[in-house]
This record gives C-alpha cells, structure tokens and sequence, in this order.
C-alpha cells in the first residue's frame, strides 16, 4: 500500500519539476499554454506540497504496516511458546 504513495509522490513531483522549468522557458516557445511564470510556480509549489504529502502519508503508512506485522508475529510467538509450555 505504501509503495503506490511513493509512486504518487514521485510523479507528482515529476509533474512539480517539469511545472518549475517551465518558468523558465521563454512565452514564445510554448504557444496555447499560459505563459506567465507566476501560474506555473503556483502549480509548481501546488505540485511540490502535495508530492510531499503523499510521501509522509506513504511513509506512515509503511510505519504502521511494519508495527502490525510485528505485533502479530510477537503474538505467533507468545502463542507458540504458551503451547510448548502447556504439553
């Protein structure tokens, strides 16, 4: 689950850098898109802001999918040994 978050980020930051260079390329060569720089860093920083978002949601997702799978291993094992025990 929390690999399709990194991808998100990933390509939302792809988005975020393709949308930063584009400031910097000059109106003329970029017919029928906006040219005013100020609209593509907004979408840039837009972009940026979320990319980062899904990378903390990613990472805390990948956090507490690693707490509940030790949890149940620990609970396999307290089983385990309370079993080894009884016999």
């Amino acid at each position: 689950m929390s690999r399709n978050f990194y991808i998100l980020a990933a390509t939302l930051g792809l988005f975020a850098l393709l949308s930063g260079l584009m400031t910097l390329v000059p109106s003329t060569f970029q017919p029928g898109l906006p040219a005013n720089g100020s609209l593509w860093r907004t979408i840039a920083l837009v972009m940026l802001l979320a990319s980062l978002a899904f990378a903390l949601i990613g990472v805390l997702s990948n956090l507490f999918e690693q707490v509940d799978r030790r949890s149940e291993e620990a609970r396999l094992a307290a089983r385990r040994r309370r079993r080894g025990e009884k016999h």
